[in-house]
């Protein structure tokens, strides 16, 4: 019988080649990498932006990978790619349109070297259609698709979360497209946007329709509010047996009119007032202790740093050499495992190329050349 100790690595057969750079691509093939896949980035010889644009972020979405720095614009870096591709299943791309056909690493290209390959592209606006070269990030794909034009807050204005929604769903998505290709067993090009991952969480969330009521999808009850020692509470109160709870806790807002959903939606902008009032009345450590006594639904805003040290993540083993595990269980087991730490520039270089056959005076000519970068 399998131990059930040893982590849930479904993929650990597959390979996978990663061009992308910044938050998308690595994020989707991080995820593959967790549950076993072999990833080797490739980076061009100054290395992927990410490593200096956000190098907390760029630690985490690059564990479990090997990295291998190509001068993807020298000539003689095209085979090493056609036989890195040859030994892959997966290829994760990330440039412009338009950009990889010029670098002879396309679709078309890598395909006949390996006909089942499953090649995703990951762009802004995708490889077709008038803004397909139109520069972007992040917060422009959120701000086109529409997810910027409601409000997260009862009393405040819609604002930006702290997370990259496009790259991070996107990369999300990329993930499940390749598996979904994998599964079907043939090869596959398969092109992702960024803006329509924003635009798809956004109709999903607030739907199409121009009229619809600005905070039909938030609650003056499920919020966030600040206590008396300045610490910032959410209450999660949507059900009505959530607000005869929390009523008893602040006997003021016992009152007639908001004493149903729709009262309270109706009269929404007092009533999250009068809360704010009252979750200022008292300290973070009371208002925790009297609705968990009381079967309300209530957190803190903590920092990763702080949750990581909360008994339910340490009891799921939600942590694992430093790194945020893959978060789901498979029949017993933690799902996934941080198996290496992300890899320095290169670092592995002239490992893969041995790999792939190629002799040291081979892998000589191409450190001479420039085409693979010292490591």
């Amino acid at each position: 019988m399998k131990d059930l100790a040893e982590p849930w690595l479904p993929l650990r057969e597959i390979r996978v080649l990663d061009f992308s750079m910044f938050v998308p691509g690595p994020f989707a093939s991080a995820m593959l990498a967790d549950l076993g896949a072999e990833v080797i980035k490739v980076e061009m010889p100054k290395g992927d932006p990410g490593r200096a644009y956000v190098p907390v972020q760029f630690e985490t979405e690059n564990r479990n990978k090997r990295s291998i720095a190509l001068d993807l614009k020298n000539p003689a870096a095209r085979e090493i790619v056609h036989r890195l591709a040859r030994n892959a299943h997966i290829v994760v791309e990330g440039f412009r349109p338009g950009v990889a056909k010029r670098l002879s690493m396309d679709f078309e290209n890598l395909r006949r070297a390996n006909p089942k390959l499953v090649y995703c592209s990951i762009s802004g606006y995708g490889q077709t259609g008038p803004w397909r070269e139109r520069p972007g990030h992040d917060v422009n794909y959120v701000a086109a698709a529409g997810a910027l034009a409601f409000p997260g807050q009862w009393l405040k204005a819609p604002a930006r979360s702290s997370l990259p929604i496009a790259d991070m769903g996107g990369g999300a998505f990329a993930a499940i497209a390749i598996l979904a290709a994998l599964h079907e067993g043939k090869g596959a090009y398969l092109d992702l946007s960024l803006f329509e991952t924003a635009f798809f969480w956004a109709a999903m969330r607030h739907g199409l329709d121009r009229e619809v009521d600005p905070r039909a999808h938030i609650f003056p009850v499920n919020d966030v509010f600040e206590t008396s020692d300045g610490r910032r509470l959410t209450l999660g109160i949507l059900e009505e047996h959530f607000w005869k709870n929390f009523v008893q806790l602040a006997p003021e807002l016992d009152q007639e009119r908001f004493s149903t959903d729709a009262l309270r939606r109706q009269h929404g902008d007092a009533l999250s007032m009068l809360i704010h009032e009252v979750i200022k009345s008292r300290s973070s450590e009371e208002w925790l202790r009297l609705c968990e006594e009381n079967d309300v639904p209530v957190d803190l805003c903590v920092s990763p740093g702080e949750a990581a040290e909360h008994p339910q993540l340490v009891e799921r083993k939600a942590l694992q050499r430093g790194y945020a595990a893959f978060p789901v269980w498979a029949n017993g087991r933690r799902g996934g495992a941080i198996r290496r730490r992300t890899p320095k520039l290169g670092e592995h270089s002239r490992e893969i190329l041995v790999e792939l056959g190629f002799d040291d005076g081979e892998i000589a000519g191409f450190v001479r050349s420039g085409a693979v970068g010292a490591g």
